[in-house]
Parts: C-alpha cells; structure tokens; sequence
C-alpha cells in the first residue's frame, strides 16, 4: 500500500474527522503496530488507487466462492483491472479473508477451465 514510503509526518498536513468511538476503537484493535492513523491512510490511498485506476494490488485475492451481480456503479475488476459499468453483469467474489470483491464475468474464465 502506499504509505509503506513511510512520508514523513512533517509531510503531511493534518486533517480532522469525525468517527465514531466504536469505529476508532475498531480501527485501532485492527491497526495493531502498526497505528491506526496509518491503517486509515492505507485504506484512503488504496481507494484513490481503485478509482483512478492505478491500483496494481502486491498479491491477488484468493476467490472461494463468487456470487451472480448486476453492478450498481462503476466498479473494477480486482483480478484484471477491467471496468465494470452500472447494469453490467459482474461477479462478487468471497475471499479467504471474508471480503467481497469485484470481478468481471470472464476473469475467472482460464481457471474455471483448469478445474
């Protein structure tokens, strides 16, 4: 992710925002080490990377299951990088870590043929 540079903090400007205690609380039990103010950097600059379209993730997820879609928005493919248009066909895929993702109708293609 993109704050791994490590910038730093004299860098950076400083941005308040409001969150709910539970979801700090949560951010922080999740940051671990690693601060939570960090984690959500990360998380801000991976969504900035998904929308431009300049996101390259460093491994790909492991799809367990995949779900029939119509996408509601503009997504991208998280496997292929492809754009996904509001009312196109599109899978979710179920992660091994319990996450929903994007996926277009064909990026799953090579490896349903190998199965």
């Amino acid at each position: 992710m993109h704050t791994l540079t490590r910038t730093a903090t004299t860098d950076m400007e400083v941005t308040s925002i409001r969150l709910e205690r539970e979801l700090k609380e949560k951010l922080k039990e999740l940051s671990g080490n690693q601060g939570y103010q960090a984690l959500i950097r990360d998380v801000l600059w991976q969504y900035v990377q998904q929308k431009s379209g300049t996101y390259s993730p460093q491994a790909l997820p492991t799809i367990r299951a995949t779900v029939a879609a119509i996408a509601q928005q503009e997504e991208r493919c998280v496997l292929t990088g492809n754009l996904i248009q509001p009312n196109e066909s599109m899978l979710l895929g179920l992660t091994t870590t319990g996450g929903m993702v994007p996926l277009s109708t064909n990026s799953l293609a090579s490896d349903r043929t190998q199965a």
